[in-house]
């Protein structure tokens, strides 16, 4: 099968697209054709030896965590899909991933693709769809009522955190760059704020959470438009080099659970019109490389996703 291949940590310059051999199921696994997978910001980070220290990669190597495509076999053990099943899923970062023409993934990190949604819009929901349901669903516990601030709104995990929160009857602002002001409108924010034209904690006061995909100074600014007892909800982001400045604010991290029973969910939630997928642009797999060059920049607006069936 062909296969985008990571053979070294030199970034974008380890990456070739070969020939490897197909995955074979393990018995609780499920092979899927893929038709189409997104490109995440971890993808690129992990090609420049960002997890190397963790996790021990053979090469070479396949990126990428999540799909949408077909079942073409099942384990021993699935009972729960068939072959020619449509589905979307998450990969272990620790076996081969996404970016190949067939993809072996347990079984309890797939779920049924939501029905009258393409593969492109399935691809581009796992990742940033579980990880935007850790911080506002799971962690945050967003509710109706409360006044929520989403930092990088325009994003992958943004796009789709602003999204999630407006349906839990939240008041949305945002942060985003001035290109992006009416996107991130058209996504449901309330109160939209441009992070170039001066501080963004002058723009709001009082809310209830922050939902952090920035870290860093950000974070520290963060704790200025929150009101007393509030908190703060972070995914994998740097850290503050500043001592906290006030104490009543909690700051969570939001781990994000890789689950089927969640993309149902998720799914749901499509189906009822109350998520959209939010593609910023698709690549054809022969230009799989200009994909994690564009990813690389860290102002792509929503996901970037690989069609599969065009290379």
């Amino acid at each position: 099968m062909k296969a985008l291949t990571l053979n070294g940590y030199d970034g974008v310059a380890s990456l070739r697209i070969a020939e490897v051999a197909a995955p074979e199921p393990r018995p609780r696994d499920v092979v899927i054709q893929v038709r189409a997978a997104s490109v995440n910001p971890v993808d690129g980070k992990i090609a420049q030896g960002y997890a190397k220290a963790r996790m021990t990669l053979n090469f070479p190597h396949v990126l990428g965590r999540d799909c949408s495509g077909v079942v073409t076999k099942v384990g021993a053990d699935v009972k729960e899909f068939a072959v020619g099943d449509e589905v979307w899923g998450v990969a272990d970062q620790t076996r081969w991933g996404t970016h190949a023409d067939l993809v072996a993934i347990d079984a309890s990190t797939v779920a049924k693709k939501p029905a009258g949604t393409d593969h492109v819009g399935a691809a581009s929901l796992c990742v940033a769809g579980l990880s935007a349901w850790a911080g506002i669903v799971t962690t945050g516990q967003v509710s109706s009522g409360q006044k929520i601030l989403v930092h990088a709104g325009a994003g992958g995990v943004g796009s789709i955190a602003i999204q999630i929160a407006k349906h839990r009857g939240a008041t949305v602002a945002a942060t985003g760059s001035a290109k992006n002001l009416d996107f991130i409108r058209s996504l449901g924010a309330d109160i939209v704020i441009d992070y170039t034209k001066g501080d963004f904690a002058d723009a709001i006061k009082d809310c209830d959470l922050v939902f952090d995909l920035m870290g860093g100074d950000v974070r520290y600014q963060s704790f200025r438009v929150l009101k007393p007892g509030g908190a703060i909800v972070h995914i994998s982001v740097p850290p503050m080099t500043q001592p906290p400045p006030r104490t009543d604010v909690a700051v969570k991290p939001a781990p994000v659970k890789y689950d089927g029973a969640l993309l149902d969910d998720l799914g749901a939630l499509v189906q009822s019109g109350a998520l959209k997928p939010q593609v910023g642009k698709v690549y054809a797999f022969a230009d799989a490389i200009k994909a994690y060059e564009h990813v690389n920049t860290g102002h792509a607006r929503g996901k970037i996703v690989l069609d599969m069936s065009k290379g």
